[in-house]
């Protein structure tokens, strides 16, 4: 038996990757950035291969690494996390800047950043480890960064993205609600079973202090599916 649970007490950070290609940013939330050595200063960063930043790493062969502070919050943690840079760009509004090697750098919510150049990849099936000489690395502030245990246990996230269902309204007639950050379907059918609503309450009746049980983002950040 494998207890997923048992993955949350390694120490994993939780970062913002980000790369570039023909002058089109993108950047992804990623928990496994590590040095592998300091002699010369080389760390590791592995990315899905589905993944939009995987195809710009692969093509610029740059990667921005920026280690998010405990105090990130869950939007924007969702922004980086829960959405595809196909149909977004998520450096929109992003306080960022371009680093010395061309690669988007995240600054905001950041305790520090590192410039990366890929030197080797290793083919892991769903994955690619990007094997990287360091080119730079700058202290932003002197906050604590956010582990991956931290994020789990106290901001509650999830690591994997809820299936989306295609009707939008149940047999009743009460519409559905998706939530904006990661995407969570609220059915009025099914109810929230981890917050004691029964099934076929609608969206409109949940309490004010409702919260997605994926993000822990509040009502205001769900919309009605048309």
């Amino acid at each position: 038996m494998i207890d997923n649970k048992a993955f949350y007490k390694l120490s994993y950070g939780l970062y913002v990757v980000s790369s570039i290609a023909s002058g089109r940013k993108n950047g992804q939330i990623a928990n496994t950035v590590f040095q592998i050595t300091s002699d010369p200063l080389t760390v590791a960063v592995s990315i899905n291969k589905s993944n939009l930043t995987h195809e710009y790493i692969q093509r610029s062969r740059l990667i921005g690494v920026s280690a998010l502070s405990e105090k990130t919050p869950i939007p924007f943690i969702g922004r980086f996390g829960f959405k595809s840079g196909r149909d977004i760009d998520k450096f929109d509004g992003v306080d960022f800047k371009m680093g010395e090697s061309g690669v988007p750098i995240v600054l905001e919510n950041t305790t520090s950043y590192f410039e990366l150049q890929v030197e080797k990849e290793v083919d892991t099936s769903t994955h690619t480890i990007f094997i990287c000489k360091v080119l730079n690395a700058e202290v932003i502030d002197d906050s604590n960064a956010m582990t991956y245990k931290y994020y789990q246990e106290v901001k509650q996230g999830r690591v994997s993205r809820p299936s989306v269902e295609s009707d939008v309204k149940t047999s009743d007639g009460k519409s559905k609600y998706m939530c904006q950050i990661c995407g969570y379907i609220y059915n009025p059918a099914v109810g929230d079973e981890t917050s004691g609503i029964a099934a076929g309450t609608a969206f409109e009746d949940l309490p004010s202090n409702w919260q997605c049980p994926v993000c822990k983002v509040s009502k205001d950040e769900f919309k009605k599916i048309d």
